[in-house]
């Protein structure tokens, strides 16, 4: 039996904590002993991860200073496989990767990193990544750009999506709303953190041109531009959107809207897209990269259009909104491709394999 050390800052929530809280929970026990070492033992999703799972704390608020408790944990525990879950915290392990000769080191990035990593320091570390054994991307736009902007060996680097576990997120759609939709308006959802990176000033651009229309958008989400977003929005004069906040169950959200958006300027794979899917409401996701083309099935589960030509964004949501789509075929596209079965497989096959 193998044990597997996952390595998170904390288990916050976010798409890198939620997958690896179901990838450990969802390993088959027979193979794996699967550890958990946190920078800070705490988050939304301890409650979600199983109870018998061994938690290390290592009790520190940066990546820097987690760089010899980590050290001190690997050779006193001496896993098998090290799996950096988070890619800044991966970058920093990189260098010390040769000095553990004997464990499998394997980093699962998430995101598109010659976008979202510009602070220098974090970017030097990434030149250790090749020390990796295994890289995991999300998508092909993850994959060619360690490829190319990274220059990570081809060979190391394995393509898996991220999973949705459907039937969890059918059970949680399935609880109240805290701020139930308007009746008489057609209602539009975003979920994300209010940051440049989702692309929400966009998005309210989008809707300055519905400000006339019975639609309605919802943002849930929390972050350092709130008050940026919020003044834009006055400055518009848009009356038919509202900030919900941080809401820990988005599903009744999903499931109630009558379509979802994606205005983000960049993705790894964004997990939302899969659960407004299994949800079974229908999509419009902005052309970036991130694997947003690998989601979408075209007039199936969604479509893909440049957020950034505001007017043509605002006419498709009103064309979307007026079309009636399957609920149940947009369910069984998400189902197909991204179920938690077929994707916790893929991760088993790559755990199993022994350190080249």
């Amino acid at each position: 039996m193998k044990t597997i050390l996952f390595i998170l800052p904390d288990l916050n929530m976010g798409g890198a904590e939620r997958i690896i809280t179901l990838l450990i929970n969802n390993l088959d026990k027979n193979k794996f002993t699967p550890k958990l070492l946190l920078m800070r033992k705490e988050g939304y999703y301890l409650e979600l991860l199983d109870k018998n799972i061994e938690i290390i704390d290592i009790k520190t608020s940066r990546i820097r200073n987690a760089f010899f408790p980590i050290i001190k944990v690997l050779r006193t525990l001496k896993p098998d496989i090290v799996f950096g879950g988070w890619g800044e915290v991966s970058a920093y392990l990189a260098p010390i990767i040769p000095f553990f000769p004997k464990i499998r080191f394997i980093a699962r990035e998430t995101n598109i990193v010659s976008q979202h990593v510009t602070r220098p320091e974090i970017r030097f570390f990434y030149r250790f990544y090749n020390n990796f054994d295994t890289v995991i991307a999300q998508s092909d736009d993850m994959k060619y750009d360690l490829i190319n902007n990274l220059k990570i060996r081809e060979k190391k680097i394995i393509k898996i999506n991220n999973p949705v576990d459907v039937d969890a997120v059918e059970a949680k759609s399935l609880e109240p709303m805290n701020f139930p939709f308007f009746e008489d308006y057609k209602n539009v959802v975003a979920i994300g953190n209010l940051s440049y990176r989702k692309g929400f000033d966009n998005l309210l651009k989008v809707f300055s041109y519905l400000k006339n229309e019975n639609i309605f958008l919802y943002i849930i989400g929390e972050g350092d531009d709130k008050e940026k977003l919020i003044e834009l929005k006055d400055s518009l004069q848009i009356k038919n959107v509202k900030f919900l906040g941080k809401i820990t169950n988005p599903y009744p959200y999903l499931k109630n809207a009558d379509l979802f958006i994606l205005s983000s300027r960049y993705e790894g794979f964004p997990n939302v897209l899969l659960e407004a899917g299994a949800t079974g409401t229908f999509s419009l996701a902005n052309n970036c990269k991130g694997g947003i083309n690998e989601i979408i099935e075209e007039n199936v589960n969604g479509r893909i259009i440049s957020i950034e030509d505001h007017k043509n964004f605002a006419e498709e949501i009103k064309i979307t909104l007026n079309k009636k789509y399957d609920k149940n075929c947009i369910k069984n596209s998400i189902i197909n491709r991204f179920s938690k079965d077929k994707i916790i497989h893929q991760y088993e096959k790559i755990l199993e394999a022994n350190k080249n």
